[in-house]
């Protein structure tokens, strides 16, 4: 338990820590790294070895001992996921005045407040940030530091605007940690009132090692897939799921090669009818368009001369194969499409037909 469990990056922890230990820590973060790079595992990290009732120290470091009350509740918020969906649930059974006025927050432990994008536009708004405002000159209940954790860098303008009134001066007693993929999305004035920490992410072979540790039911090529696609991201690689990107690549390339290669249509179809409206065939339609995404990264790979930068290498052969028939213009102009296919989505226009047309369109 305790720092030790973080996976990686172990001389931006370490400084991290050092200014607990020396009681320096900075009032406003940001902690900035690719998906899955552990940015927020690593802010309830902070959160708990600021509040941990034992206190314990690990190479003469602060660290928590995941055991105590606070560590624990703080620890409740660890699968954000669930806690956002838990909190969407609870909105949608609010009358519908209650629910325009209800924000999305998340708050396992009465001084650690986490704030999530807010659906369905999945940015943080400005409600959110005044809530901020609102209780952040409270002084802790049970905790000796009050921790903000703003989840994702995607402000609303008002909503960023408002959250530089709390930055300039913030409590001594509240910590603001800011999740960015990139820093430069946020607002300049935010970035200069924050000390910025980045994760880097790990190599192939780390995340390869990890998830052999991991996830033993994973073959050796598996595991070689999954470091390639995680991008470095050893939390996005471990919640990876291997059987449903599978399933979405079969039918990323059924779209493609029908686009590549139109004699006939028969197989498209078949594979476009199973994307139902819905939730959830939205979370199917989003994971398709992600391994399209991720297929005609590599074909560009391929058609540039840089097959080292394949991902999916595990259908290496057949990818140059398909690359064979293509050019550079047709990969951009299907980025492209892909790009509008996913706005379209958007307005919930019927997927099936979206998804034909996409590959229809680039018919060569």
């Amino acid at each position: 338990m305790g720092f030790a469990g973080f996976h990686g990056n172990s001389e931006t922890v370490h400084r991290l820590r050092e200014m607990l230990a020396r009681d320096r820590f900075p009032h406003a973060v940001i902690i900035a790294g690719p998906e899955g790079s552990g940015k927020y595992t690593l802010g309830l990290m902070l959160a708990r070895a600021m509040n941990c009732l034992q206190r314990p120290a690990t190479d003469g470091l602060p660290d928590y001992c995941g055991a105590c009350e606070n560590c624990r509740r703080i620890g409740e918020a660890e699968d954000l996921e669930a806690r956002c969906a838990e909190a969407v649930e609870t909105r949608e059974g609010l009358r519908d005045t209650d629910k325009r006025e209800t924000r999305i927050l998340v708050q396992t432990h009465p001084d650690v407040l986490v704030i999530p994008p807010d659906p369905p536009q999945m940015m943080i708004k400005v409600d959110q940030v005044r809530h901020v405002i609102e209780t952040i000159h409270y002084k802790p209940a049970e905790a000796r530091q009050r921790v903000f954790i703003f989840a994702d860098s995607a402000f609303m303008k008002e909503a960023a605007n408002a959250l530089l009134k709390i930055l300039e001066e913030p409590p001594e007693f509240a910590t603001i940690f800011l999740l960015a993929r990139n820093p430069g999305d946020l607002l300049a004035t935010i970035r200069s009132r924050c000390i910025t920490f980045s994760l880097a992410p790990l190599s192939q072979q780390e995340i390869e090692d990890h998830l052999a540790q991991h996830h033993p039911e994973w073959n050796a090529r598996q595991r070689q897939l999954v470091a390639r696609l995680s991008g470095g991201g050893v939390g996005r690689a471990r919640s990876f799921n291997v059987e449903e990107y599978m399933a979405s690549r079969k039918d990323a390339l059924t779209l493609l090669n029908a686009a590549a290669h139109s004699n006939d249509h028969s197989n498209l179809f078949r594979t476009t009818e199973t994307y139902r409206a819905g939730a959830e065939g939205k979370e199917k339609t989003d994971q398709l368009m992600a391994s399209v995404y991720s297929l005609l990264r590599d074909l560009l790979a391929i058609n540039s001369g840089t097959p080292d930068l394949v991902r999916n290498t595990d259908i290496a052969a057949e990818l140059r194969g398909l690359a064979s028939t293509l050019d550079f213009r047709w990969i951009t102009q299907a980025t492209q499409q892909l790009g509008q296919l996913q706005s379209g989505m958007h307005r919930n226009v019927l997927r099936s037909l979206s998804l034909d047309a996409f590959s229809l369109a680039l018919e060569r």
